[in-house]
């Protein structure tokens, strides 16, 4: 009876964290960059003398989805997305982060950020000299019209690399990191495209359907446990009589 338990108990449990997961992803179906998290589960057995037969499901951690949101163009010389794979690099408090979003902003200072977070460039944050012009080229060089002057000048080059994406998960603060802690180096082959945004990757239907899928799922864990509460109290009945 308790092996009964333990399935619906670990079912319910899987298809609530699911649903937290789904919820998110819809939340940021329209938040520029955003990479849409899928729940993983795995079977574990319970351990302990006579749990052999006992199983679980277990929620491990959420993989990200890699696959490339739409591009849409606005014209905006600091917008900038990334054609393909690839990523640009944040500063963040907790070290290197992965972004595709590429909305760019300029701080007080003349610093690039994303998200609050300073942009890198192949020598470290970008930080631009005062000028009246800025643009992007598609290897990601930024070049600007320095005040006073006619002719723009490269002044840095956006850090653009290519993870693994198995290497790449999500910390606690959203932010894409590495598992093994490494930092990738500059990869030529990634390139930009100047003016455009690109979109969150996920799927507003497809998590809908899944979402539903899961409610759908818990309502009938949670009618298993009734049931197996309805057995264990038939049981006691037969053993009181």
């Amino acid at each position: 009876m308790d092996a009964f338990i333990y399935t619906a108990m670990s079912g319910a449990d899987h298809a609530q964290r699911s649903l937290g997961v789904r919820a998110n992803n819809l939340a940021n179906a329209h938040t520029a960059g955003f990479r849409a998290d899928t729940a993983v589960s795995e079977t574990t057995t319970v351990k302990g003398y006579g749990y052999d037969s006992r199983h679980q499901a277990r929620l491990a951690e959420s993989a990200v989805v890699h696959a490339p949101g739409q591009l849409s163009e606005t014209g905006r010389s600091l917008d900038v997305a990334i054609q393909g794979e690839g990523y640009f690099v944040l500063d963040t408090d907790s070290g290197s982060a992965y972004t595709r979003a590429g909305s760019l902003q300029m701080d007080a200072d003349g610093a690039l950020t994303s998200n609050g977070h300073k942009v890198r460039g192949e020598g470290g944050p970008i930080v631009l000299p005062p000028h009246s012009q800025v643009s992007i080229g598609n290897d990601g060089s930024i070049s600007v019209l320095p005040q006073g002057q006619t002719e723009l000048q490269v002044v840095d080059k956006l850090l653009l690399v290519k993870p693994d994406p198995a290497d790449l998960l999500k910390n606690e603060q959203g932010h894409l990191i590495t598992r093994s802690g490494m930092d990738y180096p500059a990869d030529d082959s990634v390139a930009v495209a100047p003016g455009h945004v690109e979109g969150s990757n996920v799927s507003a239907v497809e998590e809908m359907m899944q979402t539903m899928q899961l409610t759908r799922s818990f309502e009938m864990q949670m009618r298993m446990f009734k049931v197996a509460d309805e057995m264990a109290e038939g049981g006691n009945r037969l053993m009181r009589s």
